[in-house]
């Protein structure tokens, strides 16, 4: 039996694991059985290159608990250490010191892919055991051996009677990390970590149900048989070819991911590159709310089939963290901070990468079922949009699939929408002019107004589309958007005919003068237009200007400083054609006068959906008045 002191470069490294590492101690288990797939993927490796005669056969990892030893084990049928080679591996260490050690730890404490890369797997073990057992044959003609550690530097190891290859870990777990000899808490990090992991693991029995045979009488009852309880699923879909795979079988990995789940994707992406990096994945984009917080953290992060987290930022362009799915690469270096991950090379390049492969295939739904891509626009459109603003290359791919429907139901491409209005909405000025609704039921008058001129109307509703327009604008010579209750309809779309106005200059001057006694300065500003006699008297708009400033800033970044916070302001256009507004100015008691443009900037207002509280409440027992 030999005894010996673990070569480590700083003085105990036991404190060490157990201060720094503490948060994260639930994946020793990952770390351990990480070990353990190693090892029996090495033996496959020998044996199929003939360099062992031992057979690899159907290895499986096992996990046990022994409550009464308060002991959790997990064995593996690999290629096993000789005496020696657990002197080399377990003993030395080799590991550049505490100061770096802490440094990039620090750095990267949400990132729990740390312990593996710095040799420190094994020694995860000590964060929920105060002993530590390692029994362990080689697949060499040697004999077995056994090593046991107190979580101090001091070892003993000595040659033991173990018949078959692979290792045994036993850990003695510690009195606070009592939940570790819990089926139910073992289970539970066997599913997050491993569960797609290449070797299978066993972790106690199951009963199945068997088929009856064709020939059973109706009375009779299945039989069941134990059979051992594999957690992990060893070949997932995304290890597999894109041409061994059906729709069925996406949809189905998709439940296995999501088992809670119940909508269906809308449709995937199949990631499969070896060159420059090496990438494979699957991405699912599942229907979209319009609330761009709550789908985030849904993708999942592997390496090599291991779970590392399902923090993909930096790795998956923002606006794709939306999706659903699977990445793995063994490309991305998860022992580092967010803000290296974000500068290396690797990274970029693998993040271009998941972009040009979205866009292609969307571009390709659009190409193929155009008709079901349409079906499909306002499911995936706040992620399309998203990617538009936030990445240039993205936006540049997109002109060919982004989809701007109408208030009708019809769909268009930016350039086809442009040519459709190029002849209509086209103002004196050469501008072409698009005007869009945000929202069809409170701009249903406006709407309506522009129906008439036989001007086509976006539906633009999302939540980012002030700053989308703000870029397409930009992007684009002679083209505006307006949304239609930003102006009279004839303000919006100047042409070049002059609407004459029933009223002189001096009835107008009068006029005005009354409306603004009655009107609240600090929230209208009255404006006269001589309009259509069969226009509405009274219309509030927003300028288009000063609502879109607001709302980028309210939605954050663009705008100017500090609009978000300025209170509405909106125009009172009075229309100097119309009967009602006539009768107004020639209303001979001041009293009279005030009720009636009271009751019409209350219906105005009420189109709008601006009356509510106390003003609704004085407007409907006004009007009930007025009818008696």
């Amino acid at each position: 039996m030999a005894t010996g002191n673990i070569n480590v470069s700083v003085e105990n490294i036991f404190p060490l694991i157990k201060k720094f590492l503490y948060s994260d101690h639930e994946i020793f288990l990952r770390e351990l059985i990480s070990n353990a797939t190693d090892a029996t993927l090495k033996l496959k490796h020998l044996a199929t290159i003939g360099e062992t005669t031992v057979e690899y056969g159907n290895p499986v990892i096992e996990v046990k608990i022994d409550k009464e030893k308060k002991q959790l084990i997990i064995s593996d049928q690999g290629i096993g250490m000789t005496k020696e080679e657990v002197e080399k591996y377990i003993n030395q260490v080799a590991f550049s010191g505490a100061e770096e050690f802490l440094e990039k730890y620090k750095d990267s404490a949400k990132d729990s892919g740390i312990i593996g890369h710095f040799g420190l797997g094994f020694y995860s073990a000590f964060m929920v055991a105060n002993k530590v057992e390692i029994l362990t044959k080689s697949i060499k003609d040697e004999p077995a051996a056994h090593w046991i550690c107190e979580g101090t530097t001091e070892f003993t190891l000595e040659e033991a009677d173990k018949k078959s290859h692979g290792t045994d870990i036993i850990l003695h777990i510690n009195e606070d990390d009592k939940e570790f000899l819990e089926e139910n808490r073992i289970e539970e990090l066997l599913v997050k970590y491993n569960k797609f992991m290449p070797i299978p693991i066993k972790f106690g029995t199951r009963e199945e149900t068997l088929e009856l045979p064709e020939d059973a009488p109706e009375d009779a009852k299945p039989e069941t048989k134990t059979v051992d309880n594999i957690v992990n699923n060893t070949n997932p879909a995304w290890t597999k070819q894109p041409t061994d795979l059906e729709d069925k079988d996406y949809k189905d990995f998709y439940r296995e991911l999501y088992p809670m789940q119940f909508e269906e994707p809308l449709f995937h992406i199949h990631l499969n590159v070896d060159y420059p990096f090496n990438l494979t994945g699957i991405l699912y984009f599942p229907k979209m709310s319009q609330d761009m917080n709550i789908q985030k953290d849904k993708i999942q992060l592997y390496q090599n089939q291991v779970f590392v987290t399902d923090n993909v930022e930096g790795i998956v362009p923002e606006f794709l963290t939306m999706l659903r799915g699977v990445i793995d690469s063994p490309d991305i270096p998860l022992n580092v901070s967010r803000s290296y991950l974000q500068a290396d090379g690797a990274v970029k390049k693998i993040s271009s990468y998941i972009t040009r492969k979205v866009a292609d295939k969307l571009k390709s739904l659009f190409n193929n079922n155009r008709e079901d891509f349409e079906k499909k626009w306002n499911d995936i459109k706040i992620v399309i949009e998203y990617g538009m603003l936030s990445e240039d290359k993205f936006f540049e791919k997109a002109k060919d699939f982004a989809l701007y429907p109408t208030v009708d139901d019809k769909y268009f491409t930016f350039e086809e929408f442009i040519e459709k209005i190029k002849d209509n909405q086209t103002d004196k000025d050469g501008n072409r002019v698009i005007l869009y609704a945000s929202n069809q039921d409170e701009q249903h008058s406006y709407i309506e107004a522009a129906k008439e001129k036989g001007y086509e109307v976006l539906l633009l509703d999302s939540p980012i589309v002030s700053h989308l327009l703000q870029k397409l604008e930009s992007g684009e010579e002679k083209v505006s958007f307006a949304r239609v209750d930003a102006d009279h309809v004839d303000n919006l779309i100047k042409k070049d005919e002059e609407k004459i106005s029933k009223l002189s200059e001096e009835e107008k001057e009068k006029l005005k003068a009354d409306f603004e006694k009655v009107v609240p300065k600090e929230k209208y500003t009255v404006q006269l237009e001589a309009m259509d006699s069969n226009a509405a008297p009274l219309i509030i708009t927003q300028p288009e200007f000063m609502r879109r400033m607001k709302e980028m800033q309210q939605t954050g970044g663009g705008g100017m400083f500090g609009m978000g916070k300025m209170p509405e302001m909106y125009n009172l256009v009075v229309n100097t054609n119309h009967p009602l507004v006539t009768e107004i100015l020639n209303t001979k008691t001041e009293k009279k006068q005030e009720r009636l443009i009271k009751q019409s900037l209350d219906l105005a207002r009420l189109s709008q959906n601006l009356l509510k509280g106390e003003e609704l409440t004085s407007f409907i027992k006004r009007s009930f008045e007025m009818i008696k």
